[in-house]
């Protein structure tokens, strides 16, 4: 894979997407992002997330990919359900950050994946007012 062939809105090769390092898969994102000239208020954090979410369709995590199927189904591009997926992993993150609770990794994936299977595309447009 190489940085000009990536597209949020297409499903990159699994395989390959698996073979690059965090770096890579980061830098890929934030390449689109900048040649598209998406402006955002931290494209760090933005493409870690970004490619957290595709790292998690690659790796075939059920809850992962029949939300994002169920999001695209309900209206939203690729891109934008890797968003919405990628809002509540970084909520989620940040709970973890600023909880004085020691959850065991299977409870925090639990709550996690929870969360994602709630979430629709009505929920995050409600929530990113779009």
């Amino acid at each position: 894979m190489s940085k000009s062939n990536y597209d949020p809105d297409l499903a990159p090769n699994s395989a390959e997407w698996l073979t690059l390092d965090e770096q890579e898969r980061m830098g890929l994102v934030a390449d689109y992002h900048r040649a598209m000239h998406i402006k955002l208020p931290n494209a760090t954090a933005h493409a870690a997330f970004h490619a957290i979410v595709e790292n998690q369709v690659a790796q075939g995590l059920e809850p992962i990919v029949r939300a994002m199927a169920r999001l695209q189904r309900e209206g939203l591009s690729r891109h934008d359900a890797l968003h919405a997926i990628g809002s509540v992993s970084a909520e989620h993150v940040f709970e973890a950050m600023k909880s004085t609770q020691q959850d065991d990794a299977s409870t925090t994936q639990a709550r996690y994946n929870a969360a994602v299977e709630r979430l629709t595309a009505k929920s995050w447009r409600d929530q990113n007012g779009s």
